[in-house]
């Protein structure tokens, strides 16, 4: 662990510049899912617990270099102050005599939110000068927005070079989630990857095999891989033209002593509906007409099975179609398992990615993963085995 948290640092009266990641939804102006904001609070309410004055730095949809209000950070002021307790002051601008203005004058207690970063369009080309504006706006620097670390923007990266740094809580939560299930794990580690397409995990499936003891391979992916083994996969979603990519990290996998677990049986449908009449079939005989919707129950008698045996899980995409019941069931029983492990302190489980959340929610497994990301891409990218700039910037 290269990089300072704020427990390393002396706040007391100095001006902490907090990137963070509020990309909230709203409709008609009110924020829909505070959820992003709610995991900050942490970060603002210690600096303020230790005498710092949190300055909060965010970016807020895509403007494109324009002042646009419907993308101002203005309108989320309410919702933050009652996530932080506390009173949000606002800056029209992230650097300038405005800017720092609002900074000098902030009041201990108070919160200081600036203006949508990417208002300037220099933020997402890492602009040295737009950095050096915003840093003079503070004292320390803190990144709490993981989500926005595999960016090398203004306020994630240059900046860090600036000013004396440090990660956050929610930053600090998330890499440590994630050294322990990647960097140093305790094994067995067992990786589960679902979702439509291999063509887009080409280099997470690629990092897996070298770094994992099992790859169970779900959703519209394992489908392809069935498709590589010579089975026949019906009308289901599945990359035909990936066949032999499939095969080969098959092959790969082998070669590290990765084993590749891939659906015994197979549920079945015509339609892709809810509740569309289906059957349990072995994996090699689906029908020409057939949709492959969701691992058999022997298949997750055997991923279950896995699941005890390891000690760490990595989880990211559903086994089948878990947004249709019953095709939720490989998903949810899988999940529930994982969730009942972690409980009895035998498993440490980290997920994340977008379908990953909503399916472990749906479940009822996700409160008890021992970390849930919701970062997303900077998730990916970070088992994909890539450096994230904005991490890479706090190490130095």
């Amino acid at each position: 662990m290269g990089w300072k948290t704020l427990d390393d640092m002396d706040l007391n009266g100095k001006r902490v510049l907090v990137r963070v990641d509020i990309n909230v939804p709203i409709v008609d102006g009110v924020v829909t899912d505070s959820t992003r904001i709610r995991r900050i609070a942490p970060t603002v309410r210690d600096i303020l617990a230790a005498g710092g004055k949190p300055i909060l730095l965010a970016h807020f949809g895509r403007p494109g270099g324009e002042r646009r209000e419907n993308l101002s950070l203005k309108q989320l002021i309410p919702t933050l102050e009652r996530a932080f307790e506390t009173t949000v002051q606002f800056a029209a601008d992230c650097v300038g005599p405005a800017a720092e203005l609002a900074a000098e004058s902030l009041q201990p207690g108070e919160v200081l939110l600036l203006e949508n970063t990417r208002f300037h369009a220099a933020e997402t080309k890492n602009d040295p000068e737009l950095a050096a504006g915003m840093a003079r706006l503070g004292d320390i620097y803190c990144n709490d927005a993981f989500s926005a670390a595999h960016r090398a923007h203004s306020s994630t990266e240059a900046i860090a070079h600036l000013l004396p740094s440090c990660a956050g809580r929610l930053m600090q939560a998330e890499l440590e989630a994630l050294e322990s299930a990647l960097g140093n794990p305790k094994r067995p580690v067992t990786a589960l990857v679902g979702g439509a397409k291999v063509s887009t995990k080409l280099e997470l499936l690629g990092n897996l095999i070298e770094k994992v003891d099992y790859l169970v391979i779900g959703g519209g992916m394992a489908n392809t891989f069935l498709a590589a083994k010579g089975y026949p996969v019906g009308k289901s979603l599945a990359e035909r033209i990936m066949k032999d990519t499939a095969a080969e990290i098959m092959e790969k996998a082998e070669g590290k002593g990765c084993k590749i677990v891939l659906p015994k049986d197979i549920v079945v449908a015509k339609k892709f509906e809810s509740h569309a009449p289906h059957e349990i079939l072995p994996a090699d005989q689906c029908p020409e007409d057939g949709l492959i919707l969701d691992a058999g129950p022997e298949s997750v008698a055997e991923i279950v099975k896995i699941f005890e045996q390891s000690q760490t899980l990595i989880w990211n995409g559903p086994l089948g179609a878990f947004e249709l019941e019953p095709f939720d069931a490989a998903t949810n029983a899988a999940a529930l398992k994982a969730a009942a492990l972690t409980r009895a302190g035998k498993l440490t489980s980290v997920a994340g990615g977008g379908d990953t959340v909503a399916a472990l929610n749906a479940s009822g497994a996700a409160g008890d993963f021992s970390y849930i990301s919701t970062a997303g891409g900077a998730f990916l990218e970070w088992m994909e085995g890539k450096t994230l700039p904005g991490v890479a910037a706090l190490e130095q």
